[in-house]
């Protein structure tokens, strides 16, 4: 198996057989890094020419020391009653949820994590991952105590004796999982409970030690939280499976802290063995940091879901970039465009319901739009109800919205990137992007949210004129066209006459409050790199789109940290900051170059993920790929189709 190979990567091997018995088409790296592997009985006839590390070689290597009729993977849930999964959680699966394939990233990561090896999994969101990694780390916490699988486990449940745990980036991920969870066990006596930020600790607990626990679905922050606290009566002595699902969220989101003293405090697997997954979208240098804390190095398989020649959400997913000609248009454009689409849905009885997600980088301008989007349906202008998500709502009011607008037929959802990864909005038709995201992988995760298991979608990017250069770099090579439909998208704020939309949306401005729009002007200048250029068309936005005198106030020193002259702006002494929201993440930033040796298999994992799928992009200009605004990279984990052309507006 490939997995032994990886051991003998860490571990010193018996007798070798000198390198010369290597095949000569193999680079330096690959020959340094499979010179342990040379100890098989049976010698190696071929490996793959070239170093595209685990994935080609791990077939090659494995075409040889396997066995010589290698056991079929599993394809079909009924099948893995052989594989020794338990006839509870396959029934769960075929006669409840309705299932009968697994989806090829179930097939690929469940057959290898049944064998017990931990997991590293780059996969992406849509795909079938969640039963992926729950399926085998419920069958394996029933495998070590068979009580479980009775109904009756669930009145001896305790919440000190906790078996599995899911850690997730985000709030509504970790309740979506653990929704799936409560599936799986429902013949069961597993007891699944969740652990989130934004909700009432002492209510988490009260229920968790009165009900007890089997597996912890929680989000970082929370669970290392509940461990440091002595009387809190959460622990996990005897724990068999450990799942961190969006690791590379986890990490660009600052939980890396947590994740390393979440790990100190679980037992140590030298005294209790326990199997750990970690699933990613994209492998960056920081997931491997990671893994080497958490994965063990002599048991591991690297499991690639996302085949070479597949064509990605974002190849198949029509898109569309409107260029707005200054901020005061992009709201007209943006209502213009979900009322134009919404009409068209509605019919066409051919057409599924009109169903959008809008992105923006900030939450305060999630909050301006909610409060006009909420104006514009008490007014009777739409008939498409709204939701909003942000990270200023409490977990409650977030996990209402998601749940109205996942069951409505028809709706629209206003969000930040909280809903980016992971989240399982069915039947979604648009995806909306309101100014450049702040990266490459940020525009395709949130593209990611429409066109989801063969349905139709279609993406839209609205930019403001200070984003089209560098989100020409940006997205450079994907299949995105110029947009000139949206009539008010080019209206001339300046010289009046404007569409009837322009006047709509001054008309419910006047009843915002002024905090929040305060707020969100100010949080535009966070990631803009023409901060000089913005502060001028936000002063045209403020005075003659809002009808203010003068933008919001700011401060001096508010200017002065942003490097913005007072020209355009409204300084006073009084002057506020208003917000200092500069979105719900940040960026990594390149982080590492592929020059060196892979120094172990964790790095040389990385280098797989990265150079089958990492995209080949070209600026505008045709020079070199840029992996976000302002940085070169190629850890971004995305693939660019050899034949495709740089975008060409």
């Amino acid at each position: 198996m490939f997995r032994q190979a990886l051991r003998s990567c860490v571990r010193p091997a018996g007798s070798l057989v000198s390198l010369a018995r290597a095949p000569t088409g193999l680079s330096a790296v690959t020959r340094q890094n499979l010179r342990p592997v040379y100890r098989s009985v049976t010698p190696l006839k071929s490996i793959a020419n070239t170093y595209r590390a685990y994935s080609d070689e791990a077939a090659a290597v494995q075409e040889e020391i396997s066995d010589p009729a290698p056991t079929r993977d599993v394809v079909n849930f009924k099948e893995l009653t052989q594989l020794g999964v338990h006839g509870s959680l396959i029934d769960a699966i075929v006669k409840d949820m309705g299932y009968e394939s697994m989806t090829p990233v179930q097939s690929k990561t469940i057959n290898p994590a049944l064998k017990g090896t931990d997991i590293v999994a780059q996969a992406k969101t849509g795909t079938g991952k969640t039963i992926a990694f729950l399926l085998p780390m419920l069958n394996r916490m029933i495998s070590e105590d068979r009580s479980l699988a009775s109904r009756n486990a669930s009145r001896r449940a305790r919440s000190d004796d906790i078996r599995g745990i899911v850690l997730s980036p985000t709030r509504e991920l970790a309740e979506q999982i653990a929704v799936e969870a409560r599936r799986l066990t429902r013949n069961t006596g597993l007891v699944i409970q969740s652990a989130v930020g934004g909700t009432n600790k002492t209510q988490m607990l009260r229920n968790t030690q009165r009900q007890g626990c089997h597996l912890l679905v929680a989000t970082p922050g929370r669970l290392n939280d509940l461990l440091q606290d002595s009387r809190s009566g959460i622990d996990a002595p005897n724990l068999a499976a450990l799942v961190l699902d969006e690791a590379d969220r986890m990490l660009d989101v600052g939980f890396e802290q947590e994740l390393n003293q979440i790990i100190q405090q679980l037992p140590d697997p030298a005294t209790k063995v326990r199997q750990t997954m970690l699933v990613s979208a994209t492998i960056p240098d920081d997931v491997i940091r990671l893994a080497r804390t958490m994965v063990r190095a002599d048991d591991f398989e690297f499991v690639q879901t996302i085949p070479e020649n597949e064509s990605l959400t974002h190849d198949k997913v029509p898109q569309h970039v409107v260029p707005v000609s200054s901020w005061a248009n992009v709201f007209p454009a943006l209502f213009e465009l979900l009322d134009r689409e919404a009409t068209k849905a509605a019919e066409n009885p051919d057409s599924p319901p009109f169903k959008a997600i809008v992105y923006f980088n900030t939450t305060s301008m999630v909050e301006l739009a909610g409060e006009v989007g909420f104006s514009r349906k008490r007014e009777g202008l739409t008939n498409v109800p709204s939701f909003s998500i942000q990270s200023k709502l409490t977990q409650v009011q977030r996990s209402r919205a998601a749940d109205m607008f996942r069951k409505a037929r028809s709706a629209i959802l206003l969000s930040s990137d909280v809903t980016a990864r992971g989240m399982d909005f069915p039947n979604v038709t648009h995806v909306i992007q309101v100014d450049v995201p702040r990266s490459r992988e940020d525009y395709i995760h949130r593209l990611g949210r429409t066109g989801r298991q063969g349905k139709e979608g279609e993406g839209w990017l609205l930019l403001p004129p200070q984003g089209v250069q560098s989100a020409r770099k940006m997205l450079a090579g994907l299949p995105i066209k110029q947009n000139a439909s949206l009539v008010s998208a080019e209206a001339d704020i300046e010289a009046g006459d404007l569409p009837p939309i322009h006047q709509q949306f001054q008309d419910l401005i006047q009843r915002v409050p002024r905090s929040i729009m305060g707020s969100a002007y100010t949080s535009l200048f966070g990631a803009s790199g023409q901060k000089q250029e913005l502060a001028r068309d936000l002063y045209h936005w403020a005075t003659r789109g809002w009808g203010w005198p003068q933008p919001p106030g700011v401060s001096a020193k508010w200017a002065h940290q942003m490097n913005i002259s007072a020209s355009h702006l409204n300084i006073s002494e009084g002057g506020r900051n208003w917000s200092r929201d500069r979105g719900d993440r940040g960026d990594r930033g390149n982080r590492g170059s592929d020059l060196d040796e892979p120094a172990d298999a964790f790095e040389a994992m990385g280098r797989q993920a990265r150079s089958d799928r990492a995209p080949t992009w070209r600026g505008s200009q045709g020079g070199r790929g840029y992996g976000r605004a302002g940085s070169y990279g190629r850890n971004d984990g995305y693939r660019r189709d050899r034949n495709s052309q740089p975008s060409s507006w």
